[in-house]
Order: structure tokens, then C-alpha cells, then sequence
């Protein structure tokens, strides 16, 4: 059946997000589209085309794969393997325990730890994790969040260990917990008191980290929930304007705080989508800093984002066949200009990446780095009728989701009320309903499918959990008692007061406080957020 024949028999073609695609476009399909003041030239307002001029003739993306897993012992040499293997940056994934302020041995923690990333309980585990690592001379990313505070004083506690001075330190803790209560789930504090933790960070670093990228705000874990592209950038928008209101509303200039801030999306399948929502991103986030936040610095009217393919669209079936999902999702965000780039290993559909995995996922991205040719020009796909009409598309259709959110009274009450988790939610639902009828592809679950046996997959020995019991409760045995519910009941206290809980916070770390005991001091403070049913 050709395309005529297609449009005899009534069928629509739209991108994955649903945005209806005419068989082609013209001149007309932009009527009022101005290029100087909509598409600019690189490095300029309102960013479009990127925010540097040169794009990646002067320096690649960041190859920042993400990697953690069992102790802090494997993941060194995970870590130290792919630099050796021309990663250019480091990405900590940390288990769920670590993630929600659990230490190893909780009853919660049973069976959790060291599975979906590096189990850390203390300074000492982190002096593990980043051994024989320069840590001026490498950015380190953390996907952190409610305990962003305490792996961030942990990153800094080893840092002046190493003798590293902070003002030289590079890199990004992700910070972001809005976004918990929308699509992810790892919250431990009510809204409130969670925004106040990530505004003492602000204040924090910006006097004492100065190169810290000190949020991450996330799409992609929004995008993993089952959002549309438009969903992607207008909810993690919703959720940037909160940070930002939430910061100028602490004393601090938005242009002190806003050239720190940095997001994170999701690549998916359909690449031109993906590449016009990169740009619509850029363009709409410059307008929101310059006109409704009135800052002054172009730095902070620059849109600097980490992308990772689509975890959400691999399939346990026929694993192999991810590779060239990943590839086109790789394409698609070195095309719309990220500046970091984490590419999935073929087998994560299954478990954890093995290290033959995780090698050919970077090396994915070095062919396209090295190889393809794309990275010679600035946004070679600028001009496109297509493109052009669908970045114009997603970043209106995103604004009014914006002015949707901005009339309930902001993101806070969009969440209480449900509003955004149902957006997502419905998505989700169309998008699976088309999934099942056959409407939409996946190769290899509802057509092509085949018997492929599954290749072998990285298996996580129950003797991890034990043995990290067993260091933490040695830790706890040899460290000075005193010094530790002293410097635990400081941070208590601050958290009763107005105090920036960044100091104590780092100051019991270094005494091997852990991170569930730190957790359980702020807990003692703020109390713990409580989930509403969304229906």
C-alpha cells in the first residue's frame, strides 16, 4: 500500500506524541514565521539553533554514561573502565535505599540494595566509589533527589579528601523533586520542605561550588511515565518556573542562581519530533527567562541539557534490535544540540547493562560523533518546512499547557490537585491502546516477532547486600558516637530554623554520619510526604 492508498483509506499519520503530519510541507506551512526573530543563528536569543556558536566543531557532547550498581567497589571499575574507553564525563545511578534515605540494613531496604544502582551509606562508601578518580578533572553527574543534599555533601566531603579544590569542581546533582511527586516516586518530604532543601543548594554552591550545575531538572523521567513531547517540556517547565519562583522568592538574583541551572530529557523514536521538541525547548525556555523572569544575563536565558535515550521504549524482546532504537534516539539529540548524552545498552530492558552492553552503547555515540558527519555543522536540519512547523507546534502547544498550570496557581497545586499526573497518565493509556490495536509499530512485540533466545544479563549477587551490611554495621561500631548525634542533632536543629542545611549536613558527613540517619534528622523536621490516589 503507497501513501495515496493510505490516504483513501482515512489513515492519519502523526508523530509519536500525536501531532498530525501532512504527506508534505511549503512556504505556507510557515506563514508568519519569522527566521531572524524565531530561528536567529547559533550562540544567539533566542537560542534555537543552540546555544553556542560553533556548535560541536569546538567541543563534542559530554559522553556521560550512566552507570552504578552493586557496591561502591564495582562501580569504581565500572567508572574507570568506560573513561578508559573514552567516556568523557560520570553518571552515578544509586539503588533505592540510597535514593529515599534508607540505609542498607532498614527492613525497607531488604532486597533493594545494590540493585538498580550503588548502594552509599557513608563517606566511606563514597571514598570507594570515586578512588583513583581526579575529581577536578572530570564532571560527575548524580541522579539524586530527595537526598540530593546529603550525596552532594558526600561528593564534597571526598573531594577535599583528594585535596581537590571546590571552586574547580564540575557537575550536576539532579535535584529535582517536583518531579518525584508527578512521575517518579522518590520523594521523602512534603513539597515544601522539599523546595527549601533545593534552594539551599542554590545559595550554597553558588558561594561555595561556583561550577556546580545545582538542579537537573527532568523531562525524561516525566517522558518515562508515559508524556508526550509537548507533556516532556511544558510539565518540566511548569516544575523550572516553580524553582526558580521559589529561589527569587529566597533573596537570591535569578541571574546568580539561573546560568547553574540545567535540564534533562528523553530521546525517543521519532526523530524529527525529538529534534524540533529539543528546539522548541531551547527557544521557549530563553523567551520565559528574558521576558518573565526579566533576567539580564544571556547565560541565563540558555537552555543546557543532559539527554538519555528512551529507556521506556526498549523491548525485552529481541534485545539486539535496540541498538538501532538507541541510535536513531542518539541521532535525534545530537541533531537538537544537547551538550550531554547517555546511550542505553541494548540488554536494559532485561537488568542491569553487562559491561560488553554498556561498552557498545558508548561506542554508539563515538560513531556519531566521529563517523556520521552531523556534528561538522550547527543545526544542519534548520529550514526544514517540517521541522520548522513542528518546533513552532510543540512550543505553542507547551506554552499552553503553561498558561493552563499558571491559571490553577501553579505547579504545587497542579500536583495536589492531580491534574499533571492525569495528563500523564492518559497518554500513557492512548499510547499503550495503540500499542495493542496494532496502530503503532514495535518491532518484534506486535509485529516481526521471533523466538530469539535472551542473551546472558548482569546478575547482582544477594552476598552484595549482606557484605554492605556488614561494613555499614563495622562503620558504626569504630566511628566516634558522640560526634556523630551531636552533628546529627545540629542539622536538626537547622532544619527547625531558616539556617542553609548545606553546613551541617556536610559537616556530619564527615564524622560518618549515614545517609539514612542524616535523612531521618530532616524527617524529624519536616515529617514525610503522604500521596494522594489520583483517579
Amino acid at each position: 500500500m503507497d501513501s495515496r492508498d493510505n490516504e483513501k483509506a482515512g489513515k492519519k499519520f502523526s508523530t509519536s506524541s500525536g501531532l498530525e503530519l501532512k504527506e508534505s510541507y511549503r512556504p505556507e506551512d510557515l506563514a508568519g514565521w519569522a527566521p531572524e526573530q524565531d530561528l536567529g543563528i547559533p550562540g544567539e536569543y533566542p537560542f534555537t539553533r543552540g546555544i553556542h556558536p560553533s556548535g560541536y566543531r569546538g567541543r563534542l557532547w559530554t559522553m556521560r554514561q550512566y552507570a552504578g550498581f552493586g557496591t561502591a567497589q564495582e562501580s569504581n571499575a565500572r567508572f574507570r573502565y568506560l573513561l578508559s574507553q573514552g567516556q568523557t564525563g560520570l553518571s552515578v545511578a544509586f539503588d533505592l535505599p540510597t535514593q529515599i534515605g534508607l540505609d542498607s540494613d532498614h527492613p525497607l531496604a531488604r532486597g533493594e540494595v545494590g540493585r538498580v544502582g550503588v548502594a552509599i551509606d557513608s563517606l566511606e562508601d563514597m571514598e570507594v566509589l570515586f578512588a583513583g578518580i581526579p575529581l577536578e578533572g572530570v564532571s560527575a553527574s548524580m541522579t539524586i533527589n530527595a537526598t540530593a543534599a546529603i550525596l552532594l555533601a558526600l561528593y564534597l566531603a571526598v573531594a577535599e579528601k583528594h585535596g581537590a579544590d571546590p571552586k574547580k569542581l564540575s557537575g550536576t546533582i539532579q535535584n529535582d523533586v517536583l518531579k518525584e511527586y508527578i512521575a517518579r516516586g522518590t520523594y521523602i518530604y512534603p513539597p515544601e520542605a522539599a523546595l527549601r532543601i533545593v534552594t539551599d543548594i542554590f545559595a550554597f554552591c553558588q558561594e561555595r561550588v561556583p561550577e556546580w550545575n545545582t538542579i537537573s531538572i527532568s523531562g525524561y523521567h516525566i517522558r518515562e511515565a508515559g508524556s508526550t513531547a509537548v507533556q516532556e517540556v511544558a510539565f518540566t517547565f511548569a516544575n523550572a518556573i516553580a524553582y526558580v519562583e521559589a529561589a527569587r522568592a529566597r533573596g537570591l538574583d535569578v541571574d546568580d542562581f539561573a546560568p547553574r541551572l540545567s535540564f534533562f530529557f528523553a530521546a525517543h523514536n521519532d526523530l524529527l519530533e525529538e529534534v524540533a521538541k529539543f528546539r522548541a525547548a531551547r527557544r521557549l525556555w530563553a523567551r520565559l527567562m528574558r521576558e518573565r523572569f526579566a533576567a539580564k544575563n544571556p547565560r541565563s536565558w540558555m537552555l543546557r541539557f543532559h539527554t538519555q535515550t528512551a529507556g521506556s521504549t526498549l523491548t525485552a524482546q529481541q534485545p539486539d534490535v535496540n541498538i538501532v532504537r538507541v541510535t536513531l534516539q542518539a541521532l535525534a539529540a545530537v541533531l537538537g544540540g544537547t551538550q550531554s548524552l547517555h546511550t542505553n545498552a541494548r540488554d536494559e530492558a532485561l537488568a542491569l547493562p553487562t559491561e560488553a552492553s554498556a561498552l557498545l552503547a558508548l561506542r554508539t555515540q563515538q560513531i556519531i560523533a566521529q563517523e556520521s558527519g552531523v556534528a561538522h555543522s550547527v543545526d544542519p536540519l534548520a529550514g526544514s518546512y517540517a521541522l520548522e512547523n513542528l518546533t513552532d507546534r510543540i512550543e505553542r502547544a507547551a506554552e499552553e499547557y503553561l498558561r493552563k498550570i499558571g491559571g490553577m496557581g501553579g505547579v504545587l497545586r497542579a500536583i495536589e490537585s492531580g491534574y499533571i499526573q492525569r495528563e500523564i497518565q492518559q497518554a500513557a493509556y492512548e499510547h499503550q491502546k495503540s500499542v495493542e490495536g496494532g496502530e503503532r509499530v514495535v518491532v518484534g512485540v506486535n509485529r516481526y516477532v521471533s523466538d530469539a533466545p535472551t542473551p546472558p544479563t548482569l546478575h547482582i549477587d544477594p552476598e552484595i547486600e549482606r557484605g554492605q551490611i556488614a561494613r555499614l554495621r563495622d562503620l558504626r561500631a569504630r566511628r566516634d558516637a558522640a560526634r556523630v548525634a551531636a552533628a546529627l542533632q545540629e542539622v536538626e536543629s537547622a532544619a527547625r530554623s531558616d539556617r542553609n542545611l548545606l553546613p551541617p549536613i556536610l559537616e556530619a558527613v564527615k564524622v560518618y554520619a549515614t545517609v539514612g540517619e542524616v535523612s531521618n534528622a530532616l524527617r524529624q523536621a519536616f515529617g514525610e510526604y503522604q500521596e494522594s490516589v489520583v483517579i
